[in-house]
């Protein structure tokens, strides 16, 4: 089964999939072992918890594209998939991924996921979103400033801003307001529910 994209499309999403899962790589080989049970803006989630979710996710990408249903895949990555490598596990989880993604046509083909069937480049452009917003959340967790490249943010907030209702999910706070004038990453943080002044110190 095929979904068509428009020209460029395939480029686009595989460009910012690849930037937003290596910025993610980058943090999590540079947590320090003593910050991997630091909190995080995702409430009630540390670092180590984050990275879980966002490996899970990640390991999805190669069981769509092999055809797998959320039936037969079952609790598969449910829990703990990190086990004794976290590091390691993460790695392996992203570049399969990627190495999907970059299969010719793999953007066109439509996967089944526990919400329905979509095609791959539109999971992957949900998944590019969300692996963005969650490097704000991993960087300050590890106490960066998580300034976003501007085409980055612009790429998540357009993906976000096209949800009807993200508190819906459980995953997100209500949205926040912004001042006149906010920049689109500030506009992103707002839209999904962070606090861009959030620190581990004041909590």
């Amino acid at each position: 089964m095929e979904c068509p994209h428009p020209s460029g499309f395939h480029a686009e999403v595989r460009r910012y999939y690849a930037a937003a899962a290596a910025e993610v790589s980058r943090l999590v080989r540079a947590a320090p072992e003593d910050r991997w049970s630091a909190p995080t803006p995702c409430r009630a989630w540390d670092v180590r918890t984050l990275v879980n979710h966002l490996t899970a996710q990640h390991l999805w990408v190669c069981q769509a594209v092999a055809g797998y249903t959320p039936e037969q895949i079952g609790r598969r990555f449910a829990g703990d998939v990190l086990g004794r490598n976290p590091v390691g596990v993460w790695t392996m989880a992203v570049d399969s991924a990627v190495r999907a993604l970059n299969r010719p046509g793999a953007p066109d083909l439509l996967v089944h996921l526990p919400y329905g069937v979509r095609d791959l480049g539109g999971f992957a452009r949900e998944l590019t979103a969300e692996t963005v917003v969650h490097s704000w959340d991993l960087a300050r967790a590890l106490g960066e400033s998580g300034r976003l490249p501007p085409d980055t943010a612009r790429y998540a907030f357009a993906e976000f801003r096209g949800y009807r209702d993200l508190t819906g999910s459980g995953q997100f706070d209500p949205s926040r307001d912004v001042v006149p004038g906010a920049d689109t990453q500030e506009r992103l943080l707002a839209l999904t529910g962070r606090d861009p002044q959030w620190s581990a110190e004041r909590i």
